[in-house]
């Protein structure tokens, strides 16, 4: 079964539906990678993101929080100083019966196409993206920023309203011309923080003047100029003209990583925890 866009409503896998669906068919969007052949996954593969999905259940379901900000390292990204390469939303949301259940609202990359689409999703589903580690984290914010956080995630056509299609897994922070996942994120989490934004058809470009007033600060990944010109010859999910030529040119790539939205947001007062990490 595989994960569908968030216009289609799909919700998250049951671990028995997933044990008995999971090795015949399964098929999932990537964050920034292509997709293989399709083939079952190894049960391995398998049995360990279930049980990280259970253990990030009883810990959620034990921390007392509706909403956190959830990261999943899907990808070796240590050579550039980046623990944690993806990160959406997980919120409480009321089954039929009145059950808690946990779904997980981000953005995906299609099979390393150049568009995205925003995905809501169980647990089972998030961590079932071939991990690099299977190992989970997350901030929990202030309850606050939960409850603006939880309104906007529940209304759907709000949730997605700043979400761009074009797709460049290192969009620079500050344009508009591509929305990387992470980017989609953090831009979603100022609209619902900032009133101002709610007032009319509410913009990226507005959202990112937010979180500039609040100090966020991107990642400087250094990539030379082979790195850049083999990556946008090879993928179509790698693209670097949004980048101003005078920091393109210096190999300095800005843009948002899971490691920066950890550390601005204690420092703009979003949360007053420490990032919890499990593995």
């Amino acid at each position: 079964m595989s994960a569908q866009p968030l216009r289609r409503h799909r919700l998250g896998l049951t671990w028995v539906s997933v044990l008995v669906g999971v090795l015949g068919s399964f098929q999932v969007a990537h964050a920034g990678r292509p997709c293989d052949t399709p083939q079952p996954p190894k049960l391995q593969t398998v049995t360990q993101a279930l049980a990280l999905a259970e253990r990030t259940f009883t810990a959620l379901q034990t921390s007392g929080a509706q909403v956190v900000v959830l990261a999943r390292a899907g990808q070796d990204l240590t050579r550039y100083g980046v623990h944690y390469s993806h990160l959406g939303f997980a919120y409480q949301q009321p089954d039929a019966q009145g059950r808690t259940q946990w779904r997980v609202l981000h953005k995906l990359n299609r099979c390393g196409t150049a568009v995205s689409d925003i995905y809501r999703q169980g647990l089972g589903e998030f961590f079932m993206d071939d991990l690099w580690r299977f190992e989970a984290a997350w901030v929990v914010p202030t309850p606050e920023v939960q409850s603006k956080l939880l309104t906007l995630l529940r209304d759907q056509p709000r949730a997605v309203s700043l979400h761009h299609k074009p797709y460049s897994m290192v969009s620079y922070v500050w344009g508009q011309k591509y929305q990387q996942s992470n980017q989609w994120a953090v831009e979603t989490l100022s609209l619902a923080m900032a009133p101002e934004l709610g007032v009319g058809q509410p913009t990226r470009e507005r959202a990112q003047a937010w979180m500039r007033l609040t100090g966020y600060q991107p990642s400087v990944l250094k990539i030379g100029a082979l790195t850049r010109l083999g990556g946008r010859m090879t993928a179509a999910n790698v693209a670097f003209d949004d980048h101003p030529n005078e920091k393109r040119f210096s190999d300095r790539i800005e843009t948002v990583t899971v490691d920066s939205v950890f550390g601005w947001m204690p420092r703009a007062g979003l949360t007053r925890q420490p990032v919890v990490r499990l593995n």
